[in-house]
């Protein structure tokens, strides 16, 4: 096992997405608002499963790059349980592939799909505010139940996990090229250090910038106001104003801050280690105010053909050493805790470069973030397709400007 040392650009497509007011528009335009599903109640869903039977095939969609190249797992599954799988990678960007599935699933069509991978933001509340997501029927998943760690049961975005139980998550943080910095930087207030002018690189999309101006301030983006946006949104105006930014990037920020282009500048925790197995000068921190926690999500699209299918997987995936196999193919944040021990276990019988990169994962707190990163860590601002129309345009004006 070598590490291979590719860029998961695509899974994070998303957030190169800024037009993410246009979609609030689309979904305007499409009669969205007013069309917001109700909870489902208790007695339907337990209903809906009574009903439900194993059929003996899955179709999973899900981004590239997030699971090995032989499939094992997803073999192993097969081998397990007799059921069949066809594994698509046909998600790109969460707006595009809404934007594909909305029309389907408004007109009462399946999407061809049991299971669907999905990033917590808008696009994924549209999913479950418009009842295009089934609620899960958590008796079924005894392993998520036993193996799933307490923090990914507690998602702001989806309470209970009543819709979504995650695949694998990332963290937005603050990456530094150490050949030029020799502080140990730990606050947020680097980003903002005259010292640092013309030196700084920060995000592009609205949410990821939103949520850091917020930080800045001391503001919980979970329970922020719009009076807390348009604060944020002056305090990164002054900073963008004040020539300290060189740039609003996209993925383009992780060769800006390995060559030296910019000096500090805001990251993705798996962006960062990928470079720092290949040896480059960088180093990544979750800044003491704060940093961005984003998960990929499973979910049952409303229309299914096999849901008891894709429960089994789901479930399938929180085995312990399954998720470990995972987690060492896709180098991000795995839900399950267990998976870091079993890690230590193989490493301890491997050699040479392979027992180097398990120990590089190991101890790596972008792989495994500590119980104080954890403490620091936040989600998106939760939006209404109304509030999107305030809060994009707010962060939008400062970095397209």
């Amino acid at each position: 096992m070598n590490p291979r040392l590719h860029l998961p650009r695509t899974r994070r497509d998303f957030f190169r997405i800024t037009g993410l007011s246009a979609t609030g528009l689309a979904l305007a335009a499409c009669g969205v608002q007013g069309q917001k599903a109700a909870p489902p109640k208790p007695d339907a869903v337990k209903d809906f499963w009574s009903k439900q039977t194993k059929h003996g095939k899955v179709v999973f969609a899900n981004w590239p790059e997030y699971m090995p190249e032989d499939q094992a797992p997803l073999k192993k599954f097969q081998e397990a349980t007799g059921i069949s799988y066809e594994y698509k990678e046909v998600i790109q960007e969460n707006a595009e592939f809404f934007g594909k599935a909305d029309p389907v699933l408004r007109a009462g069509q399946s999407l061809g799909y049991d299971i669907v991978v999905m990033t917590n933001g808008i696009q994924l509340q549209h999913m479950i505010e418009l009842g295009y997501a089934v609620p899960l029927d958590h008796t079924q998943l005894p392993n998520f139940a036993a193996n799933a760690g307490q923090k990914y049961k507690e998602r702001a975005y989806d309470p209970g996990n009543k819709y979504t139980i995650p695949y694998t998550s990332g963290v937005t943080g603050i990456a530094y090229n150490t050949k030029y910095v020799k502080d140990d930087i730990t606050s947020i207030d680097a980003l903002f250090d005259p010292k640092y002018k013309g030196r700084v690189g920060m995000m592009s999309d609205a949410q990821e910038i939103g949520n850091f101006g917020m930080f800045a301030l001391g503001i919980d983006p979970e329970k922020s106001t719009e009076d807390d946006w348009r604060k944020a949104g002056e305090k990164l105006k002054a900073q963008r104003d004040a020539g300290i930014v060189r740039k609003y990037y996209d993925q383009s920020y992780i060769d800006a801050v390995a060559k030296g282009d910019v000096w500090v500048t805001m990251a993705w925790s798996g962006d960062v280690f990928q470079r720092q197995l290949a040896g480059e000068p960088v180093k990544f921190v979750v800044p003491e105010e704060g940093g961005t926690i984003w998960t990929d999500n499973m979910l049952i699209p409303k229309g299914a053909a096999n849901p008891v299918d894709a429960l089994m997987l789901m479930d399938y995936l929180y085995q312990p050493a399954v998720a470990a196999e995972l987690d060492e193919f896709i180098q991000y944040v795995t839900p399950v805790p267990a998976v870091q021990d079993l890690l230590r276990e193989k490493a301890k019988t491997a050699t040479g470069e392979d027992q180097k990169a398990l120990e590089d994962m190991i101890g790596s707190p972008l792989m495994f973030p500590t119980e104080a990163d954890y403490a620091k860590l936040r989600s998106y601002t939760k939006l209404t397709t109304q509030q999107e129309q305030v809060f994009n345009p707010i962060f939008q004006s400062i970095t397209q400007a």
